[in-house]
């Protein structure tokens, strides 16, 4: 007579223990937040340095001149810098990084992560008229899920969306925001000018890829975009006074390793010292870093969601039910050593 034989787990699906050694890395998420807001604050100061010399400039010229350009500078600041950033750091994240304990909890987030996401998407098509990020199909049948809360429905339903509309739409934005840039930065007079507009135009397309999206990259993550911008604007404040070499491409690190486009472009700026193609090019470094981060934590939690976590209370209780099976049976318990 066959005996049945619990499974270990059930079929096709991860245990916690698996998930945990495949993708989960050791972080110090209390100091990933606060990397975050010192790299956030050197951006600030940095920009804020620009600005101010630039109106300094200009009180050197004409005092009214000067306080009107200051006036405007202020107002930059905070439009172009403060809002934007405030906008990307109070934006939901995905928590993947996860270990036995916290697996549970974080699950729980991810999920009403998602019901948000969808919520936001859905919201954006309705209300705001030729906005056209969204194929309307797909939304419709997001909403359904929804409505319905079939939490499959829901996860397919922003799976197809930001592998086709979204990712469509997140392109088109970094196409724009790059080609904004290096006409810009072409158009600029100063060092300082450039550095400032290049961290004005970089934090702005991060913050729409968020609100594409609907949800931005973890504190780790945002640590190295974050640096990408503040590095980006140093080499536009550098560009001005200093020879275009390959110092630019070593700068950029592994940024560039994933597309091969942008790394043969590069060469030949480089080869050109072209300095508003550069910048537009860094601009897309940075909006390729930041999708291929938001995609590839979107598809952590997918995997998540799926990995197995209750077995291990599960194995626990039978190994319970079996001591106390053993002490109330009488037999001789074995003796140490």
């Amino acid at each position: 007579m066959k005996k049945n034989k619990k499974p270990h787990k059930s079929e096709g699906k991860l245990t916690i223990y698996e998930y945990e050694q495949k993708y989960t890395k050791r972080q110090n998420v209390r100091g990933a937040k606060l990397l975050l807001r010192i790299v956030a604050a050197a951006l600030g100061v940095f920009i804020f340095f620009c600005l101010f010399s630039l109106t300094m400039k200009v009180l050197e010229i004409n005092l009214y001149a000067g306080a009107g350009v200051g006036a405007v500078c202020i107002l930059l600041y905070i439009i172009l810098f403060i809002v934007p950033t405030v906008k990307i750091f109070k934006s939901d994240y995905f928590i993947t990084n996860v270990n036995a304990k916290t697996a549970a909890a974080a699950k729980a987030h991810n999920k009403k992560v998602r019901h948000d996401i969808a919520g936001k998407i859905i919201d954006v098509t309705a209300k705001v008229e030729g906005v056209g990020w969204y194929d309307s199909a797909a939304v419709g049948r997001l909403a359904i899920s929804l409505k319905a809360n079939d939490e499959k429905g829901i996860m397919d339903g922003l799976t197809e969306l930001y592998t086709g509309s979204v990712k469509k739409s997140a392109k088109e934005l970094i196409f724009k925001s790059s080609v904004k840039t290096a006409t810009y930065s072409a158009l600029s007079q100063t060092n300082k000018t450039d550095a400032a507009l290049v961290a004005f135009l970089n934090l702005q397309l991060i913050k729409d890829l968020v609100f594409l999206y609907g949800f931005r990259p973890s504190d780790v993550k945002l640590v190295k975009i974050f640096g990408r911008v503040l590095q980006n604007s140093l080499i536009a404040y550098g560009l001005g006074s200093v020879k275009i070499g390959n110092s630019i491409v070593k700068t950029m690190g592994d940024a560039v390793r994933g597309i091969p486009i942008l790394g043969s472009a590069i060469s030949v700026l480089v080869d050109s010292s072209v300095q508003g193609l550069t910048n537009g090019v860094l601009t897309a470094v940075i909006g390729y870093q930041t999708i291929k981060y938001l995609n590839y934590e979107y598809r952590l939690q997918e995997i998540l969601d799926g990995v197995e976590i209750a077995e291990t209370d599960e194995e626990l209780a039978q190994t319970c039910g079996e001591i106390e099976r053993e002490l109330k049976s009488g037999r001789k318990m074995p003796q140490a050593g």
